[in-house]
């Protein structure tokens, strides 16, 4: 066994796991979890940590706004926290709203939504371009969801309500998925948004439950295509993995 990494000699302990510095808040939902999307562990490269949030459905969270969840969310992130994890994610974009008071209550970096990654898409495009978004549920996704993210409130939307599968199998939480044809509710919405916009130069996934079909909406729309996992990637490879923190 190879020695270990930088590490200091004695080392100190403290807490049950480590490695493991990336924790994710989990919807309370029990419909199928591919592989690509934020809720199969597979999907990543590295461990990470799952804490589930009871009574935090897709409805309550997606189509009510979280009403009465924004404490059951930070109990978890900071059981995440004393559990080694150095940064927290969600697997929802509509948790944008919770951004700014999860990361002042757990004193670690949060990355809350994948809405966050819409104005650097935009800074990289060129003159003339706009970045769109992509949502499950656009007659719900409200200004102060956009302004949370730091997303200009004229972005172009799109949205996968007028499908047949995607929206209502996941908001409905159901336990069955046509994976077929939530692929072709995406892509459709997608190609849909841009034919409306050809102003959009790159698109973002607004849900995590997206990623998955991401390589086939690229190759249909042919704009690059942004994903909460890519901006997980990102933000786990800045994380410190040790020594381990003290929990605030």
């Amino acid at each position: 066994m190879s020695e270990p990494f930088n590490s200091p000699n004695p080392v100190r302990g403290g807490r049950p796991i480590y490695g493991a510095t990336l924790g994710i808040l989990m919807l309370d939902a029990r419909f199928p979890r591919i592989p690509g999307d934020m809720g199969h562990a597979a999907t990543f490269a590295f461990p990470v940590q799952y804490r589930l949030v009871e009574g935090a459905s897709p409805q309550k969270v997606v189509r009510e706004g979280a009403p009465d969840l924004l404490q059951p969310f930070i109990d978890a992130a900071r059981d995440l926290v004393r559990h080694g994890c150095e940064g927290i994610t969600t697997n929802c974009g509509f948790l944008s709203l919770f951004q700014a008071p999860l990361s002042a209550a757990i004193g670690r970096p949060v990355a809350a939504s994948s809405l966050m990654q819409a104005p650097l898409v935009e800074r990289l495009l060129p003159p003339g371009q706009r970045v769109g978004i992509l949502t499950i549920s656009g007659s719900t996704l409200t200004p102060e969801h956009l302004s949370a993210a730091g997303v200009a409130a004229d972005t172009p939307i799109g949205s996968t309500e007028g499908g047949q599968e995607f929206t209502r199998a996941i908001l409905g939480d159901e336990l069955d998925l046509n994976v077929s044809a939530a692929l072709e509710d995406n892509v459709s919405a997608a190609v849909a948004l841009c034919e409306a916009h050809p102003e959009i130069g790159a698109l973002v996934l607004e849900c995590t439950n997206m990623t998955p079909y991401a390589p086939a909406i690229r190759r249909a729309i042919q704009r690059p295509v942004f994903t909460m996992v890519d901006f997980v990637n990102w933000f786990h490879a800045s994380l410190a993995t040790w020594p381990a923190r003290e929990a605030p």
